[in-house]
């Protein structure tokens, strides 16, 4: 559903997990339900916050990485060079297909 950004199959597959999906699924599909709306909302529209949060994360794992033994410039430089590969290999898979 996320890959085409289509919400078409949403309610029958939260019905499918709810019914016969293991016990923390169900457990998450039944709040999901509720708001299928919200939810296929945020799988159709490409305005969403997925960018922002990459790179809120990689400046997080610098800060923790380095924390305490940098100064704000190496952290900076750390900060600009991971942004810088996440743009250009954004496109290559991040794991081998088995």
């Amino acid at each position: 559903m996320i890959d085409v950004r289509g919400a078409a199959p949403l309610p029958d597959w939260l019905d499918q997990l709810t019914a016969s999906g293991p016990a923390p699924l169900a457990g998450v599909a039944t709040p999901l339900h509720d708001v299928r709306h919200a939810v296929a909302q945020g799988i159709t529209t490409c305005c969403n916050s997925e960018g922002n949060e990459g790179c809120i994360t990689d400046m997080k794992l610098q800060k923790r990485i380095m924390a305490g033994r940098a100064g704000v410039l190496l952290l900076r430089r750390r900060v600009v060079l991971i942004a810088h590969l996440r743009r250009c290999c954004a496109d290559r898979p991040t794991a081998v297909p088995r």
